[in-house]
């Protein structure tokens, strides 16, 4: 005869199965109420800041004063024109400059509507700055400037990057010798900035040998052709990608080497090597895997930090990049441009923080979503 299943065991499985499925909706629902409490947190404090708590209003209003004033007596110094009728214009062309930048308004109300627009990614308009076709809108502004900066940032990070891991990795094996040594001798150098290498590169490779262009993206005017074009943008790229990373490389090996050291001291390591398995199964299997987490997590935040590029390099060789659009926007005081740059690498960052828990329990078994046991 054949037994019949058991109905408790079933019952058993589907009730684990709901529960799994309860702590993960649990997890994810208080993971995107943190997240979205922390983005609403900085984004607000940005604002706050960006403004200086309100002062920066007191700032524009002087400035408006003294623009105002300089015009109007532009265009009445030379006809008979009384002072109570300059007042009155200047009082007017202020009121209608106040305005238009919105400080006829509180503060306080502008600083909750700016929030509610940049939660809802209405970036709204710059009120200085403007795009190369003349839009003030602030998308307009961030996408143009963005090509630019994914390329100078995407170059140099990913390339020290993965250029760390795989010299760190190599390293590991040979611990203590001349190399090892050489990388240990030459991290303190990581403690100058990128745009001091860069203002040393173009002392160098700019002004005394003249082999590399000083700055810019391209050359003036562009070339027509498509190759000569692409050339031109490579060969401007090399200084500053370069002062990027030379800035970071020798830290970064330094950092990593360090690390897979740590793992490759474990016990299972030794067992592993006791028992004769070649060291690229070991590196694989044994270091590589357990470190796959740091791994992962370190290269998704470089990603998202391509977005905010480098601001003082990219000021430095005049790359015309969001790095350098951002330190202007500061300069301007221009608070639209400042908080739109912001909510969007807010944004980013929280839906990597999120999606980063999952990818975990991928990547480690021992990792499970929610706490389980």
């Amino acid at each position: 005869m054949t037994p019949e299943p058991k109905s408790g065991s079933l019952g058993e499985k589907k009730k684990a199965t709901n529960s799994t499925f309860l702590r993960v909706a649990r997890f994810m629902s208080f993971r995107v109420i943190m997240l979205f409490i922390t983005i609403v947190i900085g984004v607000y404090a940005t604002i706050m800041i960006a403004n200086m708590g309100g002062y920066v209003d007191d700032i524009m209003r002087n400035n408006i004063k003294e623009t105002v004033n300089l015009r109007v007596a532009a265009m009445t110094a030379n006809t008979q024109t009384s002072t109570e009728t300059r007042k009155q214009m200047a009082e007017e062309m202020i009121a209608l400059e106040e305005k238009r930048l919105g400080l006829d308004t509180p503060f306080m109300v502008r600083s909750f509507r700016y929030l509610s627009n940049a939660l809802q990614l209405n970036l709204g308009r710059a009120l200085h700055m403007v795009s190369d076709n003349g839009s003030r809108q602030v998308k307009n502004i961030i996408l143009e400037r963005l090509p630019a900066t994914l390329l100078l940032m995407g170059t140099s990070q990913l390339f020290l990057f993965f250029f760390s891991v795989f010299i760190a990795l190599a390293l590991s094996r040979s611990y203590g010798s001349f190399w090892d040594k050489l990388v240990i001798t030459l991290s303190p150098t990581s403690a100058a900035p990128p745009w001091f290498y860069g203002i040393f590169f173009i002392l160098i490779f700019a002004a005394v040998f003249k082999v590399l262009p000083f700055g810019g993206m391209v050359v003036s005017p562009p070339p027509d052709n498509t190759w000569d074009y692409i050339l031109s943008v490579l060969k401007h790229l090399i200084l500053p990608a370069g002062s990027l990373i030379i800035s970071s490389l020798f830290i970064s090996i330094y950092n990593w080497r360090t690390f897979f050291l740590i793992y490759s001291s474990e016990d299972y390591v030794d067992m592993a090597k006791a028992k004769g398995l070649p060291s690229r199964d070991i590196e694989r299997r044994y270091i590589l895997r357990p470190t796959l987490p740091t791994i992962i997590t370190n290269f998704a935040l470089l990603v998202i930090g391509l977005w905010t590029g480098a601001t003082i390099t990219e000021t430095v060789f005049l790359w015309p990049g969001l790095g350098r659009t951002l330190f202007r926007a500061i300069g301007f005081y221009d608070t639209p441009v400042i908080v739109g740059s912001t909510i969007i690498y807010a944004y980013l960052l929280a839906f990597t923080v999120f999606f980063l828990d999952f990818i975990y329990a991928l990547v480690d078994p021992r990792v499970k979503i929610g706490g389980g046991k």
